[in-house]
């Protein structure tokens, strides 16, 4: 039995404590499709719920990495024919956007990429323009480290934990977007801008089609990236995320398999990732369990879990 005081510090504890959301369901699409091209993302999974408000997406370092001797990060360009890609000129340059102690900012423009560079950077006060690529670094006791890289032109981002003591870096390998998700060529996310504030770790996103998402850094290891999202307001009409990465076979791919917690599930059901049929999701993992021959030490993605109001 609790006496008198340790029951005035359970009470008083229970009115504090926010309630645990109830975990809230969405619904993943699965638009991938066979190519021959490493350097294609074909894998496509879409995230849909009118009702998120709020979810995580971790980059975790996958299960074999402790075993890798050697890492694999050269790019593969066999089969691969980029020549109808659309192109748009520019100016290239390198330009640091904000540096500290803590982090560092820099902003890239290449001599072409596939859309306009429209969209503002803002950190520190100021705000660029023109930039294709942007890339966080983090100090660590062992120098700075890129943890992050965003490509506002198409709102892609990409993820890592920091390394572990045997590797000097991990690869980066699957990207994933936020916001509403709409088809121009390939899934993106038409920003308005982004903003960084380096006090709390947090990226804003403002939506062409209305709207903005605050993106924070919540946790950041040698284990695992954890990004907390939360919308200002519904995602309507659209997916509200994606996973973006590719599969060519098994010893060939970013992303091989799949995961997911359903509804009322005993446990996680798992599938090939280019065979999986979508349907409702509490979570998802998406990731691989035996080394490819491609960004071998890159992450395995975890969505979820997701809430609402």
């Amino acid at each position: 039995m609790l006496n008198s005081a340790a029951r005035a510090v359970v009470c008083l504890f229970a009115l504090l404590s926010p309630a645990l959301a109830a975990p809230l369901a969405v619904e993943v699409r699965n638009d991938s499709a066979a190519v021959l091209c490493a350097e294609k993302d074909n894998v496509a999974l879409t995230f849909s719920a009118s009702a998120v408000r709020r979810f995580r997406i971790e980059a975790v370092h996958p299960a074999y990495l402790g075993t890798l001797r050697a890492d694999r990060t050269a790019p593969d360009w066999t089969q691969c024919d980029m020549s109808g890609d659309p192109r748009v000129p520019a100016k290239p340059r390198t330009e640091i956007l904000y540096s500290s102690a803590k982090y560092r900012l820099v902003g890239f423009t290449f001599a072409s990429f596939w859309r306009p560079a429209t969209v503002p950077v803002e950190v520190g006060g100021r705000s660029y323009e023109g930039l294709h690529m942007v890339q966080l670094f983090v100090a660590t006791p062992r120098g700075r480290y890129e943890a992050l890289v965003f490509y506002p032109p198409d709102g892609y981002w990409r993820a890592r934990p920091l390394p572990p003591p045997h590797l000097k870096e991990a690869a980066y390998g699957s990207s994933f977007l936020v916001g509403p998700v709409e088809v121009e060529g390939r899934p993106v996310v038409r920003l308005k801008a982004v903003a960084f504030d380096p006090a709390t770790a947090t990226f804003t996103l403002g939506f062409a089609a209305g709207g903005s998402a605050k993106m924070r850094i919540a946790e950041l290891n040698s284990e695992r990236q954890a990004l907390d999202i939360g919308f200002s307001a519904p995602v309507e009409g659209r997916p509200f995320a994606a996973l973006r990465s590719m599969y060519v076979t098994a010893f060939n791919n970013d992303a091989a398999a799949v995961a997911v917690k359903p509804p009322d599930a005993a446990g996680w059901l798992e599938s090939p990732i280019m065979a999986f049929p979508g349907g409702p999701v509490l979570e998802l993992w998406a990731g691989r369990v035996a080394p490819s021959r491609h960004n071998t030490s890159a992450p395995d993605m975890v969505f979820g879990p997701f809430e609402g109001p």
